[in-house]
């Protein structure tokens, strides 16, 4: 390309930044509304159906205690003894209720994290999390393995009611990264061979509490 060509691009670019374009349509508001029909049956059985049916592995649990107990014979069991959990208000409610397996600090050198999300998604068996989260944005997908604990009060049907129960937390603030985890990750890119575990968690866990 000549420098003459080069500069009436540049020169065309430059006068079209001096008037911008009016976004269309912009008295259009997106319809977050569900799309789709509910089943009949409990959000809590939707979603452990569909995030168990993405390889997840799912826990209820009736109330906190029973959420350590659990915690404590499942790290016990896998011989996890560097877990990393970022949020305070998750690690004050477990050591109240006697998991104090905190000790280990680093992301990098752990063997599962434990966050909390924004909600679960029950049609997709979905984990809604932003990066307004206390966890930050890397500890649900660096670890090798996720913890993810939520409550009852967290389920939503659909995509859309999420994003609009997020739009009403957040107001005109929105997180800068959301993200929807639908269990362990996984790629058949290499000769169509379904790998977990490439670009985040092989394994992810969520324990549901009663709320």
């Amino acid at each position: 390309m000549s420098d003459q060509s080069k500069n009436r691009i540049l020169s065309k670019i430059k006068q079209a930044l001096a008037k911008p374009v009016p976004e269309p349509f912009s008295a259009v508001k997106p319809n977050l509304q569900n799309i789709y029909t509910p089943t009949q049956q409990e959000l809590e059985i939707e979603f452990a159906e569909n995030f168990t049916q993405l390889s997840g592995k799912f826990s209820f649990c009736t109330n906190e205690q029973e959420l350590a107990n659990q915690l404590n014979h499942l790290t016990s069991s896998r011989n996890w003894n560097k877990i990393f959990c970022r949020e305070p208000e998750l690690k004050y409610i477990l050591s109240l209720n006697n998991f104090k397996n905190f000790e280990h600090n680093d992301l990098n050198t752990c063997q599962v994290s434990i966050t909390s999300c924004e909600f679960l998604v029950a049609r997709t068996g979905s984990i809604f999390l932003s990066s307004l989260q206390k966890s930050g944005r890397n500890t649900s997908v660096y670890a090798p393995a996720h913890i993810c604990i939520a409550f009852t009060n967290q389920l939503v049907y659909d995509i859309g009611e999420g994003l609009t129960l997020l739009q009403e937390k957040y107001i005109n603030q929105l997180p800068s990264l959301i993200t929807l985890a639908s269990g362990p990750s996984r790629t058949a890119d290499i000769e169509k061979t379904l790998v977990t575990g490439i670009h985040g968690p092989k394994e992810v866990f969520v324990f549901l509490v009663e709320s």
